[in-house]
């Protein structure tokens, strides 16, 4: 644009004026390196100009202003186009880590997720080299906890993203653990918003959790999963859906998993026809009194091959109808947590 502001317009009608002989030099003037490295037609080159023709205290504020107008729209400018390069690199963030448990059947009942190492692993260095940085921000009251990330770029212009929610009361965690584990899914989930990025199942290793990843298989040989060829069905094998169907209305009946969570968890593994998702969106009767038995809960505990698996096979415990199956049930939980955190 040619049009000029006021205060742009002052200060180059300064151009024109004479300075008298006898006027001083301002002090700022002296220092050439500074004057020498700053454009002249930059707000501050125009202000050290006229401050070299005698321009009021007042005019020189107002370019001062205008100065860092100037420099927060360069760095907002330098910030997109930072993160434009940043999203230009080929980043693959894995849900590699598994919650939930498997039955005794082999059917894996849970989810996948990325860790938070792994996101900040892939994402952390990239930015780095587009002089990105973020830092996350911590806020709790009301029974909420906020996490705030903050994006910044080195010259000093910042975006964030925040989300908030209630502490993880799943499983046995104590307070701090509930916490910290909603803190954990925060970050996780603001640091991805923040920088415009997603998961994705890793389809390559099947859900092992890279296992054999970048060495091959037992003994080096063969391909790592990453470079293997498989071929998916281009829906759930209807085989494999008959089978699993009873087992997924019993845990819907029993309360313990809804129709919409056991869709989500089958379309991990396969896409779904719309006759499969209707048959798993029939109405069944919720138990009330009924639940797991006192055999299958123990075998899950036993099984967990983690802290998270096993909060999961704890949730089950509330539901075994006998009070005194829950109670060694609670001792068993206590004793695989001990083990697994010796």
């Amino acid at each position: 644009m040619n049009a000029t502001t006021a205060v742009e317009h002052d200060v180059l009608e300064l151009e024109s004026i004479s300075r008298p002989a006898a006027a001083p030099v301002p002090a700022v003037q002296q220092s050439g390196a500074l004057a020498s490295s700053m454009p002249e037609s930059s707000p501050f080159g125009m202000m050290l100009t006229a401050l070299g023709r005698g321009a009021s205290l007042d005019l020189v504020e107002s370019a001062m202003k205008l100065q860092e107008r100037w420099e927060a729209n360069e760095a907002r400018k330098a910030f997109v186009k930072a993160m434009a390069d940043f999203k230009a690199e080929p980043l693959e963030i894995f849900k590699r880590k598994q919650v939930g448990y498997t039955t005794k059947d082999g059917d894996f009942v849970g989810y996948k997720h990325a860790e938070l190492s792994h996101i900040t692993d892939v994402v952390v260095p990239a930015m780095a080299r587009h002089g990105l940085s973020h830092r996350w921000d911590l806020q709790q009251g009301g029974g909420r906890i906020v996490v705030i990330c903050t994006i910044t770029h080195r010259l000093g212009h910042s975006e964030s993203v925040s989300l908030d929610g209630s502490p993880d009361s799943s499983g046995k965690k104590n307070s701090i653990q509930q916490v910290a584990s909603t803190i954990t899914y925060l970050q996780r989930y603001t640091l991805l918003a923040a920088t415009g990025l997603a998961t994705k199942d890793d389809a390559d290793d099947d859900g092992r959790g890279g296992e054999g990843e970048d060495r091959g298989d037992a003994g080096g040989q063969g391909d790592s999963p990453r470079t293997q060829q498989r071929t998916e069905p281009a829906t759930y094998p209807q085989a494999q859906f008959d089978a699993n169907l009873p087992k997924w209305r019993e845990v819907i009946a029993a309360g313990r998993k809804t129709a919409d969570q056991i869709i989500a968890m089958a379309r991990t593994k396969h896409p779904l026809t719309d006759e499969q998702v209707a048959e798993i969106r029939k109405p069944v009767k919720v138990a009330t009194a009924s639940g797991p038995n006192y055999a299958h809960v123990a075998e899950q505990l036993n099984k967990a091959a983690d802290e998270d698996a096993l909060n999961v096979a704890a949730d089950l415990i509330k539901s075994v109808a006998n009070a005194d199956h829950r109670t060694e049930l609670n001792a068993l939980y206590d004793k695989r947590r001990a083990e697994l955190n010796a």
